[in-house]
């Protein structure tokens, strides 16, 4: 069985052969571009910074419409342009990008399935040219909120019977053996744990080690049907900062169909440094 929405991800020979134009964009998002897009990127594809380009520089929140639109225009992306979406670290980053276009409404939009790494592990081409953008206006759709799970919403569905939450996190981050991950060393909370309840599905379990790609529909269900994240419950996935669970978000959304699926973006970071807040181990 195909996914539930195949059309939100193509393949890196998809992307070989259909060059962004007019109507097509690509737009790489790394954590890191010094070590990623700088070093060589797909030609055409622009330059999405998730710490500088998507995250409000005052306040812990994503950026709001007015510098959505902006991003948007400076990336030459119109409401109706088709947009892939790659990056680095599996696509965290590019998942994470994936649900704030959603959540500011942009429809024709899609991952390129299994990122730099696979585009890497082929030998395909890469540039070191940026591309000349023409700047374009955009205007965003009212927020989606719908797509985003807050604290409240958390206290909340700690008690309904009808939620579920998914911690994505590595094993050792979900029992507070660590309370990060080793290559965020300096970015910790003050506590380790998982929210009460809360069942642990690292975020890995869906994608192929080999190339970083997505498992199949059948094997995707395998994985987290019988841990009770089914598709009448209402499932809340979180990280620690968000960008881990946008990708299991859109996996339980878009590959398997899931009608009520939010992104806890404030995640362990805020969990686990607010004063009264439960945790277990």
């Amino acid at each position: 069985m195909s996914y539930a929405h195949p059309e939100v991800l193509v393949d890196t020979e998809w992307v070989s052969k259909n060059p962004p134009n007019e109507n097509r964009k690509i737009v790489e998002v790394d954590y890191d571009p010094e070590s990623a897009y700088r070093k060589g990127h797909i030609n055409g594809a622009s330059l999405i910074w998730w710490k500088r380009d998507v995250n409000d520089p005052t306040i812990r929140d994503i950026i709001d419409k007015k510098h959505f639109e902006e991003l948007m225009s400076k990336n030459g992306i119109k409401s109706d342009t088709e947009v892939i979406l790659y990056g680095d670290f599996n696509n965290w980053f590019a998942a994470f990008v994936f649900w704030i276009f959603k959540f500011y409404g942009h429809q024709n939009l899609k991952i390129m399935d299994g990122g730099r790494k696979k585009w890497e592990l082929e030998n395909r081409e890469y540039t070191t040219n940026e591309p000349q953008i023409q700047a374009t206006e955009y205007k965003a759709a009212p927020p989606d909120e719908g797509l985003r799970a807050y604290l409240f919403d958390v206290r909340r569905a700690m008690d309904k019977e009808d939620s579920v939450m998914v911690d994505v996190r590595s094993p050792k981050e979900f029992t507070g053996e660590i309370t990060a991950p080793p290559e965020y060393p300096t970015e910790h909370a003050q506590r380790g744990g998982h929210i009460p309840g809360a069942h642990n599905i690292p975020w890995a379990t869906a994608v192929n080690d080999a190339d970083g790609t997505f498992k199949s529909f059948e094997e995707l269900n395998q994985i987290y049907q019988p841990k009770g994240v089914v598709a009448d419950k209402d499932v809340i996935c979180y990280c620690r900062i968000g960008e881990r669970s946008s990708h299991t978000w859109f996996v339980l959304k878009y590959l398997l169909g899931y009608p009520k699926v939010r992104n806890y973006d404030g995640s362990w970071t805020e969990w686990g440094n607010m004063i009264g807040n439960p945790v277990e181990k």
